[in-house]
């Protein structure tokens, strides 16, 4: 239970600040959120009345005076299938290590939308999209045609000036691809995403990159599309098991496809590395723990959302212009799933 005290200082408002301070409420109100309008001994001020007074900030009352909602929209692709419980975790993580108190954040998904209607500035002071495909740039458009602030992560958006922050997927699957060719491994295959999201597409252009570098063959009964599910790795791995020339090597797209693909092996009487090597993509909580620990590729994912919810913050703030793309490097985490011949 609440004490009376503290009762009566979750109801404090800036209006009772304002008339312990002698200012209008207008200049309470911005002094609290740093504006420069202010003058330094004032702000100071009235951020020790505020403080004895025990001030709870209210959103909906700040958005009353200065015109703001207080809320950044946090937009993925999709919630659904494609979006790892991992992959989501580090995003949310990121966003929210660096918005903190001072917006409320609504995470949603693009898919979940058959008007964009709601997507306005009234509702949102920015948007931040993680986003997997390019069927989200009809979406991008309605937000850039409403003058919404926004940064883009995890893809690249050709044609649409604005902030992209992303992962260097093509130069992982690149650096993955050139550690089994130089641990002696040939024939080697894929288990790819889906199709309709870039960093798949990203991943495959690495792989390919570093076979032709390589002056190797690419198999084309080797190259498996599946879904970046387990269910897709434990059956597109099922299938390369039964080819007569088997692979080497598997280059899974994502570690959850490659934990898939390891429990197919040894279902199949085959052992992970001696009879066939695997390798990941993502560097999930999971690629360490499992039998034998996976040789993955570390994807910074929260590193990359810090990265755009700092950027969002200065464009709403005016201080950054709101365009350029920033890549963020992943890296080879080297275990024990790969063997060298």
């Amino acid at each position: 239970m609440k004490s009376e005290k503290q009762r009566e200082n979750m109801n404090v408002t800036i209006k009772d600040i304002a008339r312990v301070a002698g200012v209008s409420h207008i200049t309470v109100s911005r002094a609290l959120n740093d504006y420069t309008s202010v003058k330094p001994e004032t702000r100071e001020r009235i951020i020790k009345i505020a403080e004895k007074m025990n001030y709870v900030p209210n959103f909906n009352a700040k958005s009353l005076v200065l015109d703001k909602s207080y809320i950044i929209g946090l937009f993925f692709s999709t919630l659904k299938q494609g979006t790892s419980s991992d992959f989501f975790y580090q995003a949310v993580t990121g966003v929210n290590s660096i918005i903190k108190e001072k917006y409320n954040v609504v995470i949603k998904g693009i898919d979940e939308y058959r008007d964009y209607s709601v997507i306005n500035r009234r509702n949102f002071d920015g948007i931040l999209v993680v986003s997997q495909r390019g069927e989200d740039d009809e979406f991008i458009s309605h937000v850039l045609r409403n003058k919404i602030p926004i940064v883009v992560m995890n893809r690249e958006t050709s044609g649409l000036e604005i902030v992209n922050v992303l992962v260097n997927d093509c130069l992982g699957a690149y650096d993955a691809t050139r550690y089994l060719l130089e641990a002696g491994h040939e024939k080697i295959a894929i288990i790819g995403g889906k199709r309709d999201f870039q960093s798949a597409v990203a991943r495959k252009q690495g792989f390919a990159k570093a076979m032709s570098e390589a002056d190797k063959s690419i198999v084309p009964q080797y190259m498996l599309q599946g879904d970046y599910g387990f269910e897709s790795g434990y059956y597109k791995m099922k299938e390369l098991l039964l080819e007569t020339d088997r692979p080497t090597a598997v280059f899974c797209f994502n570690d959850d496809m490659a934990l898939g693909a390891i429990r197919a092996v040894f279902e199949s009487g085959f052992k992970v590395p001696t009879d066939i090597s695997i390798i990941g993509f993502d560097n999930t909580v999971f690629s360490r723990y499992v039998t034998p620990a996976l040789t993955t590729v570390h994807r910074p994912i929260e590193r990359m959302c810090q990265e755009g919810a700092c950027r969002i913050i200065d464009i709403i703030e005016g201080n950054d212009s709101g365009t350029g793309v920033f890549y963020i490097n992943a890296e080879l985490k080297i275990r024990d799933s790969v063997r060298f011949i």
